[in-house]
């Protein structure tokens, strides 16, 4: 009886001192983040409670005043909410990282974009191309520029609400081809990968956690982040098309 006493003690305890850990965070990240984020519930006893969006959405979110304990973003995105006394100094963490990619309607022939020469081909004899309000689309509009084709993109280019997948154009018909974060595209339904920027062109972002400056359950996010962060977390990571940090 002592025995089964200190076990309920225990328990009670640990769901005593278990925190609800509110989190805003950009949609990059979410099914590698999702899967860690239900393993550190079932161990901690901690709850999260996550609003998912685009760059834009999140970042109008923070500026109204709402209340969270974790912010994930692209790592300037966390620098900027930083400067502006959103997030606390020094509380960056580089989560996770993802290149640019290309996808195409389920099915459809997938054009050649394994040297830079070919990209270009097949960005010239694209009907119609999707981009996001993200940092894979503002990088979009530089590769454009960096392959001298600026001026034959601006009338193919359809670009997402914050918050709304470039897959969906993909999927619907509305572009013929798009770009996003990788793992914004391998798991979405209706469109099929077709690779990342070739050679020079790729360019890494990096995803970033930091703690909100108001935050109630600071001690509880820092425990997540440890844990989303640990290097047992990188087969989950590399699991939904991303990088572990380091």
């Amino acid at each position: 009886m002592r025995y089964v006493s200190i076990i309920a003690a225990v328990l009670m305890s640990a769901f005593v001192n278990a925190a609800e850990i509110k989190v805003a965070s950009t949609q990059a990240t979410e099914e590698a983040y999702k899967e860690l984020v239900a393993q550190f519930e079932k161990s901690t006893g901690h709850k999260v409670a996550t609003y998912y969006s685009g760059t834009l959405n999140v970042q109008k979110r923070i500026a109204d005043g709402e209340p969270y304990d974790l912010i994930i973003m692209a790592g300037p995105a966390i620098d900027d909410q930083i400067k502006l006394g959103k997030a606390v100094a020094g509380s960056r963490v580089d989560f996770a990282q993802s290149g640019t990619g290309m996808a195409v309607k389920k099915g459809a022939p997938k054009p050649d974009i394994g040297s830079v020469d070919a990209f270009k081909k097949a960005l010239l004899a694209s009907k119609s191309i999707g981009y996001s309000t993200g940092p894979s689309g503002i990088y979009m509009l530089s590769v454009f520029e960096k392959l001298g084709i600026a001026d034959q993109m601006k009338g193919k280019l359809k670009q997402t609400p914050s918050g709304v997948f470039v897959g969906t154009l993909i999927a619907t018909g509305e572009t013929e081809v798009g770009f996003q974060q990788i793992s914004e595209l391998v798991h979405f339904d209706g469109i099929d990968y077709v690779g990342p920027l070739p050679g020079d062109l790729q360019r890494m972002t990096m995803f970033s956690t930091g703690i909100h400056a108001s935050a109630k359950q600071a001690e509880a996010a820092r425990a997540l982040v440890k844990y989303i962060t640990a290097p047992a977390a990188a087969p989950v990571i590399r699991k939904h098309g991303l990088e572990p940090a380091n």
